[in-house]
């Protein structure tokens, strides 16, 4: 049986996750592409003939006429995705919304959590964690505290208000249930943001979204699965994991392939991890290698308002043997192979002594006062790995990518 694809990033983000899907659906045939983690802060970037999208909600592969599946894993910013909605039409992709699917126990994402998410990070100064300021902490952190009481400390963040339950995408097919959760939810982010927010307007627009999008239930991506080939898609890095990342500096999101595992629910899959040949990083948060000399043009990533600088540095395989152990993938992305020859950091200088990987619970701290050992990264460096190397990239298009394996294999 022909396995679906699960892409995962190896990095901090911005690894070519979306080039990579891309590249797959092109090759096809792709049933559709699944959303398995992540929210509106997705940035994947994709070039074919001329036209260039950032990838945010749909998937990677609607430029390749492949329909999107948004999971119950994924959390739905609705007004964010009628921006991206007619970016892709003016792009000449009909009637986008047709090609999309969302499920009903998919958090919705409301303007009341991104207002919230920005306070807490515009309040922190200089000790900001990187959030992308879409929102996606504070509508997972909502969504946990069923039961909570003001003054309660939940994942390390005070409840200054009394919470309801959180609005899912399948409230927006019942107006009187979704008015009366984002009535509690204005209420319970007033000390934060104020009370600015017009809930009559949001049930408006989310009441028209559900009208556009299919909302679905059950086990779709099963159904999915059963029909054709699916290509899963990751968003964030292993770096940035929830669980295996290095806090504060990380995602409120499961950014290993074990989402994508369980919507599988055992059926075969190959998992690909996608890697560049260098490191980079948006924002805050601990990056070994970096060296702000290294020149490697980018052409589609810049600093945000929110999330901070772009970062670049060598390649850093200390982290990237962290980042194997705990994605496992079965085959490898490489991309930007294009680049000028640069370093690898093979081992770190601690206070303890030379490590080659990291220790249990490394931490932010650690992972601060460690100093890489530089070497020359070999051409074909990646190619000696014990991974096989399905796709590789050599420049930002979609004529610039290779799929190595067939799409059957």
């Amino acid at each position: 049986m022909t396995p679906h694809v699960i892409v995962v990033g190896l990095g901090f983000g911005d690894e070519g996750k979306g080039a990579v899907v891309d590249a797959l659906c092109a090759r096809g045939p792709v049933t559709a592409v699944v959303r398995f983690n992540g929210g509106a802060q997705a940035a994947h970037n994709v070039v074919v003939d001329g036209r260039h999208h950032t990838f945010s909600q749909y998937g990677s592969g609607t430029l390749a006429g492949v329909p999107t599946h948004l999971s119950q894993h994924v959390l739905v910013e609705p007004i964010a995705l009628a921006t991206e909605t007619r970016a892709l039409a003016a792009l000449g992709v009909p009637d986008p919304l047709t090609l999309l699917t969302a499920h009903a126990d998919a958090l919705l994402t409301t303007p009341l959590h991104i207002a919230a998410n920005r306070a807490r990070e515009d309040a922190r100064g200089a000790d900001r964690h990187g959030s992308c300021g879409k929102g996606i902490g504070e509508t997972a952190w909502y969504s946990l505290l069923a039961g909570a009481r003001p003054g309660s400390v939940v994942e390390h963040q005070e409840v200054l208000g009394v919470p309801g339950s959180a609005p899912t995408v399948g409230d927006c097919l019942r107006p009187r249930l979704l008015r009366q959760k984002l009535d509690t939810l204005a209420r319970f982010y007033e000390p934060l943001i104020g009370d600015g927010t017009h809930v009559d307007d949001l049930i408006h627009l989310y009441t028209a979204f559900a009208d556009a999008v299919r909302i679905v239930d059950g086990d779709h991506v099963g159904l999915l699965a059963d029909t054709g080939r699916l290509v899963f898609e990751g968003a964030q890095g292993v770096l940035l994991d929830e669980t295996h990342g290095f806090h504060p500096h990380t995602t409120w999101s499961t950014t290993t392939p074990r989402n994508a595992l369980t919507l599988l629910s055992g059926r075969p899959s190959r998992v690909v991890g996608v890697t560049r040949t260098y490191h980079t990083r948006h924002g805050a948060g601990p990056f070994p290698t970096e060296d702000p000399a290294l020149d490697r043009p980018e052409l589609h990533n810049d600093t945000g308002p929110y999330q901070g600088a772009w970062r670049t540095g060598h390649f850093d395989a200390v982290l990237f043997r962290h980042a194997l152990a705990r994605a496992r993938p079965d085959a490898l992305a490489v991309t930007h192979r294009d680049g000028p020859a640069g370093m690898v950091a093979t081992a770190y200088k601690t206070s303890t002594g030379r490590i080659t990987t990291l220790p249990l619970g490394t931490d932010t701290t650690f992972l601060n006062q460690c100093t890489p050992e530089l070497e020359p990264l070999s051409p074909d460096w990646f190619d000696r790995l014990d991974l096989p190397i399905d796709i590789e990239g050599h420049g930002p298009n979609r004529t610039s990518y290779t799929v190595r394996t067939p799409a059957s294999a």
